[in-house]
């Protein structure tokens, strides 16, 4: 499988979209001169140029990317040549509207924007087959080429006769037999059954709920459907370019696709991070998708996308205040990442995004933004050859699975305020928070090189991933799970006891009763280790071995266990406040073996260690001090640095261990 390093060296990347054709030729001189100065070294070509270059059926127009990649290699500028495959040209949807998604009650997703593609549609298929074979026939040999960037951020659901037709495929080939379906759907229930493939439909717009193991099997089907596009496209340039890696962008922690088999299918795992500036635990979002990303990579990713500045698509759209870029970005590169790029290079003047701000604002060259992005590049050049390819050692894993996602969010659930994504990051922040680096891993995954786990809320587990935890503790790993785990199997069938039996027995749970959900802001009061509250959701458990160690003080579930343990194996009924999260995850991480990678940190300060480099971060609110032990330089300073080092609010510093 080809590397980021085959064509790139071992280097930090650095760079961004780049959209030419929005701009006159001579302002692509002062492009290339601005980026020379920021220590760019790499551009994304082509990604929205579909109609640029296919302006009429079958036609190309390759003149004006011809001077472009040659502008770009003359300048020393290398090229992530994009499939301009994600936005369809106006004359597809309008000469062959069946290329044209529909919604779930059949509405027509017109074209004026992007993403406006079907991608169960031959049409759609074929057109961009074409454009990829020329366009890999006609740059595969250019100097300047030094990987592929497949369509954009896949993120399109449809529910037409064709994807009906599509998904019936899908299913004959999953489940070969009716009776096997139906055995799988439960269409007992209802006067569902299906005696004919051609009944079936996707789950479209209906009078009340949808069966939702059928809606369960069209999200796995939807995400192997992009799957299918992405592989096609990207079987054609890897044809032309077998050196080459081949990517395309995640939107992060997002529900339409599952990442863990997409990763399998790229040469290099690459995200668009878009964390909130007004966030106080920014930082902490930031850091979850970077160890998602990392771990799917199984080891260094690409940041495809960041913001410089503000963005355009919240209510209101804050810029970065001075240094929070540059502190972004070197934490995605402490936590794995060897390229680190934006959207866009020069803002547009025009469009959707032209508010959505770019290496070079408005403001241009003179403009802090611009000012920012020479210091990054400076940053990035420095500690390059230093980190490049090196590894994040961490000894915890947060499990996560797309398929529990989708299936606890079926319409019929208990409760609509239990947000998955939500869940996921309280548990991610309380280590964090502890200075405790994360993977994350699939349930079914080898988990033997971690000594603790952690599941915050996993409502689907198949056979063989309840096995893998089973495993884990009976192998003397630690265990810690939330609430609502365990309890559907593989086809949302739930399980007997509420729980699967296996997971009852490793907890010391006889049987859960009842599930009792909390309403928005309502909490549940729970005594322990000290006095706190839980959120969210709270359940009536029956113990049978394991030892109690919170109960709930207040409500209905007064005087019942709240967190259980049973040697290794942890169960925590609620979800804690931020604080009793963070110091229950800290005593399983201490009797794991797990240590912080700066145990004595000021709050706020994020220490990450990869390769033999540590990357201190200050996401506090102001100036922070932290002594080190040994002797060490800064090589974003090259001081020398032994014992207390200060770093200014959004400050960093990465210290490379030197002998005293």
């Amino acid at each position: 499988m080809p590397s980021l390093y085959d064509a790139t060296g071992r280097r930090v990347l650095f760079g961004g979209d780049y959209n030419p054709e929005q701009w006159p030729e001579e302002t692509w001189l002062e492009d290339v001169r601005l980026m020379k100065e920021a220590g760019v070294n790499s551009v994304t070509l082509g990604v929205f140029s579909w109609a640029t270059i296919e302006p009429r059926p079958g036609a190309r127009e390759f003149g004006r990317l011809d001077r472009l990649t040659d502008l770009m290699h003359g300048n020393g500028i290398g090229i992530v040549l994009a499939t301009p495959t994600a936005s369809p040209p106006p004359w597809m949807g309008s000469r062959h509207p069946e290329t044209l998604p529909r919604g779930e009650d059949g509405s027509v997703i017109w074209y004026g924007s992007r993403q406006h593609f079907c991608p169960s549609s031959p049409v759609y298929r074929e057109y961009a087959a074409a454009i990829s074979e020329d366009l890999a026939a006609r740059y595969g040999d250019h100097p300047a080429l030094r990987m592929w960037h497949i369509n954009n951020e896949y993120c399109t659901f449809c529910w037409c006769d064709g994807t009906a037709r599509h998904f019936r495929r899908w299913l004959r080939e999953k489940y070969t037999t009716l009776d096997a379906l139906n055995e799988a759907w439960g269409t007992a229930f209802w006067s569902q059954r299906y005696d004919d493939w051609e009944e079936i439909i996707p789950p479209r717009k209906a009078q009340y709920l949808r069966n939702p193991a059928c809606a369960l099997d069209f999200r796995r089907f939807t995400s192997d459907a992009l799957l299918e596009c992405y592989v096609a496209e990207r079987d054609i340039v890897a044809a032309h370019t077998p050196r080459l890696p081949v990517t395309t962008n995640f939107m992060p922690f997002w529900t339409g696709q599952d990442a863990w088999r997409w990763a399998e299918e790229e040469d290099v795992v690459s995200v668009d991070v878009y964390p909130d500036p007004r966030d106080p635990l920014g930082g902490q979002y930031g850091a979850m998708i970077q160890d998602m990303t990392r771990s799917q990579a199984r080891g260094p990713w690409m940041l495809m996308e960041q913001a410089a500045g503000p963005v355009n698509f919240r209510g209101v759209n804050h810029p970065k205040p001075p240094g929070l870029n540059r502190l972004w970005s070197l934490q995605a590169v402490a936590r794995g990442a060897d390229a680190v790029c934006y959207f866009q290079w020069r803002q547009s003047r025009q469009g959707a995004e032209k508010f959505h701000s770019a290496m070079v604002t408005h403001a241009g060259e003179q403009g802090r933004t611009y000012q920012e992005i020479k210091r990054i590049g400076a940053d990035l050049a420095g500690i390059g050859e230093h980190v490049a390819g090196t590894g994040v050692p961490a000894d915890v894993a947060i499990l996560h699975d797309w398929n529990s996602w989708w299936a606890g969010g079926q319409e019929g659930r208990l409760s609509t305020g239990l947000d998955y994504p939500a869940v996921v990051r309280a548990w991610h922040r309380a280590l964090w928070e502890k200075g405790l680096t994360t993977d994350f891993a699939h349930p079914a995954h080898d988990l033997s090189a971690y000594r603790l786990v952690v599941v915050p809320h996993l409502y689907l587990l198949t056979d063989a991933a309840v096995d893998n935890l089973v495993g884990h503790v009976r192998r003397g790993g630690t265990l810690v799970s939330g609430f609502l785990t365990g309890t559907a199997d593989g086809d949302d069938r739930v399980r007997p006891g509420g729980m699967d039996e296996r997971l009852r027995e490793l907890f010391g749970i006889a049987t859960v009763h009842e599930w009792w959900p909390l309403d928005a802001g309502e909490t549940v009061a729970c005594d322990g280790p000290g006095a706190f509250h839980g959120t969210v959701w709270s359940e009536e458990l029956e113990v049978s071995t394991a030892d109690t160690v919170a109960v709930y003080s207040s409500g209905e579930l007064a005087g019942l266990p709240a967190v259980l343990r049973r040697g290794s194996a942890w169960y925590v009924s609620t979800l804690p406040d931020p604080g009793m999260l963070r110091e229950l995850l800290s005593q399983a991480a201490e009797e794991a073996g797990v240590r912080p990678v700066l145990p004595d940190r000021p709050a706020g300060l994020e220490a990450v260690r990869r390769g033999d480099l540590l990357f201190l971060l200050n996401h506090a609110p102001g100036p922070v001090t932290v002594t080190v032990p040994g002797h060490h330089q800064d090589l974003l300073t090259g001081d020398r640095v032994d014992g207390p080092v200060r770093l200014d609010r959004h400050g960093a510093a990465v210290l490379q261990e030197t002998q005293g």
